[in-house]
């Protein structure tokens, strides 16, 4: 049974960090592209970072500079470091698993950045 869990969330400073974790389980984990994907409120979800088998990364233009996605395959985790945290990052965050045609999804870990 595939399982992809994100977990960290909460409430966050503006200017702060947050690292949020995903564990992977029931997937050949260093074969799978990982992605984070956000989604804020009355918007529509969007893909912020992946990061390929080979760590080859990619974000979306808003996160540069700001994000990183990283993963162990030795723990089958993915990470997402946010740094400066803006108001605007508040979303849900979703970790997903995706190769050959296969697409996995966690539930999402709320983050809200607020004074």
């Amino acid at each position: 049974q595939v399982q992809i869990a994100e977990s960290g969330g909460g409430l966050a400073q503006p200017g702060g960090s947050l690292r949020i974790p995903c564990a992977a389980s029931g997937i050949s984990f260093g074969f799978y592209n990982m992605g984070w994907y956000r989604q804020p409120p009355g918007k529509q979800r969007e893909s912020v970072a992946t990061i390929r088998p080979t760590a080859v990364t990619n974000y979306t233009d808003s996160v540069k500079g700001r994000f990183t996605i990283s993963r162990d395959n030795g723990k089958n985790m993915v990470y997402l470091q946010i740094n400066s945290l803006k108001p605007e990052d508040t979303a849900v965050y979703y970790c997903n698993a995706n190769q050959w045609g296969q697409s996995y999804w966690g539930q999402g870990t709320q983050v809200t950045v607020s004074s």
